[in-house]
């Protein structure tokens, strides 16, 4: 199902009983953080999306914790499994070019559904109820921004869908960077270079144009979702975002800038990110579980804000794991599964382990299929989008169940010799690592942990695993129902 908007989502969280309303006064510097922390790791409070009702200060309400469990991460995107998205993913991504008038007619269902997700432009919208363009008035000054972490440099808005476009092609990008707020009309750009909203920046630069963009605060959680997805460079997110709603996106013209943003927001800001300003900012307690340093980013500078009557800000805690994020990160390790299995078919399950964050580590089986075939893996990860990142890679057998970490342990503590089954080399990590000696380059690690083969070297003979034979678990079977009987 598609949502109309945010509070549509809220009614339907309240309905499943994965909603909790806070009507106590309560601050947005730290004390939201503190709550949203605990309900996160199910200390003193259930782990359940967050209403505060009464923000100390502030006439709007602040939502956290929408997509913090497996469920309501399943329930943003209208589904009741996320896998249920990576089966439709699948199925529109078969490779096989028709050759037969019956296969091109086949087809014809898959290319109509698609033509379905484009976005499309209204001329009135909820988010534009309420329009200021005078910036004498309260504009972030509006918003209960949170001060999330102690050594924070200040608040942070920390669930915007920034939206760009490339000044050459004119085709738009929706990421999510989070925004420190500076005073009323400013906040910092916090985007790492290998963002498409850096990418599209510097092409401005380049050619001098003024960088106008507009940050969407608050929309249908299969929109918000996009924003972090990682779809393939040029593809536009509302037309994933479509794809995950069955229903295309409404879009309106901004009042200040030549930009669309989505009709249903909550709050949209508009502006300009200056070419050659730049200020500190940070630090930011991160979702690695420690503060990102302070560094000079690029400014964003509010030409108007629009917002709904009555709007809803919504907000995201990161920090040491689990957190909301962490429930994101892993909708898209299965969302996106299939799209990996196409370019290396070998490939049977993966598992960013949420304690990694999901750029530290990643566990795949695979159906191995000839001598060095987990080298091939490893290599192949390191140079894939943005798992490029990651700093671990371990490869197991098709039959070890990856989201198993015991299980994992257990196959990478017995099937390796660290001399020969490991690979140390250099290359792109996260910009948030703060490990490295140098910011985003810096070791990685693969582990080969599958059963070796004498074609890779091996000639002892590799022991069988301890398991019971069948008749005997039959049997076994048969008198614990007469004793249980």
């Amino acid at each position: 199902m598609a949502y109309k908007n945010l509070k549509e989502f809220i009614n339907k969280l309240q309905k499943e009983n994965e909603l909790m309303e806070i009507n106590t006064p309560v601050s947005p510097e730290l004390e939201i953080t503190e709550i949203t922390d605990r309900a996160s790791k199910e200390k003193e409070f259930p782990n359940k999306a967050l209403l505060f009702n009464n923000v100390e200060g502030y006439d709007i309400p602040v939502l956290t914790n929408a997509f913090g469990s497996y469920k309501r991460m399943a329930l943003s995107l209208g589904v009741g499994d996320v896998r249920e998205i990576a089966k439709r993913i699948e199925s529109l991504s078969n490779p096989e070019i028709p050759d037969s008038l019956m296969e091109k007619a086949a087809m014809l269902p898959k290319l109509m559904e698609i033509s379905t997700f484009f976005p499309k432009m209204v001329k009135e919208a909820p988010c534009q109820e309420v329009v200021i363009t005078d910036l004498n008035q309260p504009i972030l000054d509006k918003l209960p921004v949170l001060k999330c972490w102690p050594q924070d440099g200040g608040p942070f808005i920390t669930l915007p869908l920034v939206i760009t476009k490339n000044p050459k092609t004119g085709n738009r990008n929706m990421g999510m960077y989070r925004l420190q707020k500076f005073d009323n009309l400013t906040t910092g750009m916090h985007w790492h270079k290998h963002h498409d909203g850096a990418k599209n920046f510097q092409e401005a630069k380049k050619l001098g144009k003024k960088f106008e963009i507009a940050v969407a605060l608050g929309c249908d959680p299969a929109v918000t979702y996009a924003a972090t997805a990682p779809v393939p460079p040029g593809i536009d997110e509302m037309i994933f975002a479509g794809f995950l709603r069955k229903k295309p996106v409404q879009m309106v013209k901004c009042k200040t800038v030549d930009m669309e943003v989505p009709a249903d927001a909550e709050i949209v800001l508009e502006g300009y990110v200056d070419l050659e300003e730049k200020r500190i900012e940070g630090p930011f307690g991160d979702h690695t579980g420690y503060y990102s340093l302070a560094d000079e980013y690029p400014v964003f500078r509010i030409t108007a804000m629009t917002h709904a009557k009555n709007p809803v800000y919504p907000a995201t805690i990161v920090g040491r794991p689990p957190q909301e994020d962490c429930y994101m990160g892993k909708a898209t390790e299965q969302v996106f599964l299939p799209v990996l299995k196409r370019i290396m078919p070998e490939i049977v399950d993966m598992n960013l382990p949420i304690e990694g964050v999901f750029h530290n580590c990643a566990i795949i089986s695979i159906d191995k299929r000839f001598p060095g075939h987990a080298c091939k893996i490893i290599n192949a990860v390191w140079g894939l989008g943005q798992l490029m990142f990651t700093k671990f890679v371990i490869v197991v057998d098709s039959g070890v169940n990856v989201h198993d970490l015991s299980e994992v342990s257990w196959k990478v503590f017995n099937h390796t010799d660290p001399l020969r089954d490991t690979i140390i080399t250099k290359g792109p990590l996260d910009v948030l690592d703060h490990a490295c000696d140098l910011p985003g380059f810096g070791g990685k690690m693969g582990i080969d942990a599958t059963k070796k083969w004498e074609g890779e070297g091996f000639t002892r003979d590799w022991p069988d695993e301890t398991v019971m034979c069948e008749e005997i678990k039959k049997k076994v079977d048969e008198k614990l129902k007469n004793l249980s009987a």
